[in-house]
């Protein structure tokens, strides 16, 4: 059996922890902020399930588990602020699967942990896949670890209000444009204000990382997203015709700014999504995993799925 099939989440109950199935439950059990810690990094993902969290008392769990709340300052995907640095998760059409990433892989710094929150449970399908990091790196074919051994080099275009994708006022969370260049000064990324308003941003990311406490190597970038392969071949051909590829909204290359083929990418996607292990929500349910041992994504769902999702360095 592989080290994929073998490897799940860790689910904790009421009864396995050994309190009470209620909020105040699994607050005394995370408020043990280091066990927490150490379990994270042994079992790389956690779910707690069955301790009937709601919207109304999850603010005192994520605060024992997300000490440093975060906002999704140059984040790219879409999704809504709902609460202090708490997010809808990437809102993205139902019908459609989201490949697995570590979030805010292509930035210069990360966040070290996720927290989702189900909300509302979806009528169907709508899990939550996750994969090892490390079981991700080791399926993909030799001469693709080593091709992309050199890094990637990211280009962001964001407009100024109207546009493809989203604008630079959205993902940094601020109007002002000298808050915007402050930020992007400590990120060693390269960027220019457009003569139409927008702000285009470059920049040279590695293609793994190794994780901090154990120094396991890791896939850990988003080529595959940023490609224009991801699209389809009728989306990226459409897209071709009206703008070239320096003008997307976003796009990747290796970072000596060659061509990455598209076989690869696609590869790199399909790799990490067989790998996956699906987290199937129930409401109420809460997901915490390790952002560099552990890729997420999302599957296909009906009905009124809500999942929320917070972060902490």
């Amino acid at each position: 059996m592989s080290q994929a099939q073998d490897w799940k989440p860790l689910e904790i109950t009421a009864e396995s922890a050994g309190v009470e199935a209620t909020p105040a439950g699994l607050a005394e059990f995370v408020g043990d902020t280091e066990r927490i810690s150490e379990m994270l990094v042994r079992e790389k993902a956690l779910v707690f399930r069955g301790f009937h969290v709601d919207p109304g008392t999850l603010d005192p769990v994520m605060d024992l588990l997300l000490p440093n709340r975060l906002a999704y300052v140059h984040g790219n995907s879409p999704r809504s602020k709902v609460g202090s640095n708490i997010y809808t998760s990437t809102e993205y059409p139902s019908e459609l699967t989201i490949s697995m990433h570590n979030e805010l892989s292509y930035a210069y710094a990360w966040p070290s942990r996720l927290l989702f929150f189900a909300a509302q449970e979806p009528t169907t399908g709508g899990a939550t896949p996750v994969v090892d990091g490390v079981t991700w790196l080791e399926s993909l074919a030799p001469e693709i670890r080593a091709a992309f051994a050199g890094g990637v080099r990211y280009t962001q275009n964001l407009h100024g209000g109207a546009g493809l994708g989203k604008s630079w006022q959205d993902t940094f969370e601020t109007t002002d444009r000298a808050e915007v260049e402050a930020f992007l000064k400590g990120t060693e990324a390269e960027w220019e204000w457009l003569r139409d308003g927008g702000l285009r941003v470059i920049q040279l990311r590695p293609s793994t990382v190794r994780h901090p406490v154990t120094g396991v190597e890791v896939w850990f970038n988003q080529s595959d997203q940023w490609h224009p392969a991801s699209l389809g071949d009728d989306m990226a051909a459409e897209l071709a015709q009206i703008l070239p590829e320096e003008d997307l909204p976003q796009s990747v290359r290796f970072a000596d700014g060659s061509p990455i083929p598209a076989e690869y990418v696609i590869e790199v996607r399909d790799k990490g999504l067989d790998a996956a292990v699906n987290v199937d929500w129930r409401t109420g349910d809460l997901l915490l995993i390790d952002n560099v041992l552990v890729a997420h994504g999302r599957r296909p769902f009906t009905g009124p799925r809500r999942i929320l999702v917070a972060m902490s360095d």
